[in-house]
């Protein structure tokens, strides 16, 4: 097939090599335009666009699609179809009617819960048992289109947002080449309306730990925002991200350090398995506590 991929972060470029794998023609890719980063703040291509331009595929990064010449650049194509991964744009009805075969999203939720911007993160802070992967067809709506092809994975009790990212990203390459595949045989799957949930956007302002909530609670809200932005507490004045984290026998006043680095919270205690202080690398507990003094009670 003629495929408009459009992609931008890391998790989209598992999808990107799975379909040039099976040899598909990519006629063109869409990502992201480069951001500043690093502390030179030169302009950085999106993963997807490294990768693309590796393949020696032709990369488009506009900054919107809505106006009538970008509309006109991608129809131009003539693409069968369209596979939109993380692309971060909103795809306009000219855009979505363009390929001959419209266009597919790869979400990693189990539609039609948590359509939005952090189905991943939302999914372990909330306790849900599973996860997955859902190719969908695409419309006007926000992640309301028919699926045709869904598949599940098990949240275990010690995964993290990256965990289940990665797990999640290879996945989705893997189902978009079977949904090219048997494209004509597949049947849309129209999504109920009961169970609709949405994935907001994480702020900031939920990663500090409140040790008053319940340990499961706590352990949901560092696994899911780890690696980033990633769950923090002031240890000793010194803001420390933590990382991993497992439930752990023990009571006392919430943010009471037990032993080790167990903490007590409003109801049960939790183990921290990794952290990271200011300007350090991520560091498994027993290296950590080797510089960082734990005080009687975190804040």
């Amino acid at each position: 097939m003629k495929i408009v991929f459009m992609g931008t972060p890391d998790f989209s470029v598992p999808a990107l090599n799975a379909l040039v794998e099976a040899g598909h023609e990519i006629v063109a890719v869409y990502s992201q335009p480069p951001r500043p980063a690093g502390r030179g703040k030169k302009e950085r291509p999106s993963p997807v666009q490294a990768r693309a331009e590796a393949l020696g595929l032709p990369v488009r990064h506009p900054v919107s699609l809505r106006p009538q010449e970008a509309k006109d650049d991608f129809a131009a194509f003539g693409a069968d179809i369209a596979v939109v991964v993380a692309y971060g744009l909103i795809l306009p009805r000219a855009v979505l009617d363009a390929p001959k075969h419209g266009c597919l999203n790869i979400h990693a939720s189990l539609l039609p819960r948590w359509r939005g911007a952090a189905p991943i993160h939302r999914a372990i802070m909330s306790g849900d048992a599973e996860t997955g992967i859902c190719i969908m067809q695409m419309e006007a709506g926000l992640d309301t289109g028919p699926v045709l092809l869904r598949r599940a994975t098990p949240i275990g009790a010690g995964d993290t947002t990256a965990d289940l990212h990665d797990r999640l990203a290879g996945m989705g390459g893997e189902m978009i080449v079977e949904t090219l595949a048997g494209l004509s045989e597949l049947s849309p799957e129209v999504q109920p309306d009961e169970g609709v949930t949405y994935a907001e956007k994480i702020d900031k302002s939920e990663a500090r730990i409140d040790w008053t909530r319940t340990a499961a609670e706590i352990d949901r809200q560092i696994r899911a925002l780890s690696p980033f932005p990633g769950a923090w507490c002031e240890v000793a004045g010194e803001r420390v991200k933590l990382l991993r984290s497992r439930l752990a026998d023990g009571t006392g006043v919430p943010g009471q350090v037990l032993d080790g680095f167990s903490v007590a919270c409003g109801d049960g205690a939790i183990e921290i398995l990794e952290a990271q202080r200011q300007g350090k690398r991520p560091m498994p507990t027993g290296e950590i506590l080797r510089g960082l003094t734990l005080p009687d009670r975190l804040d």
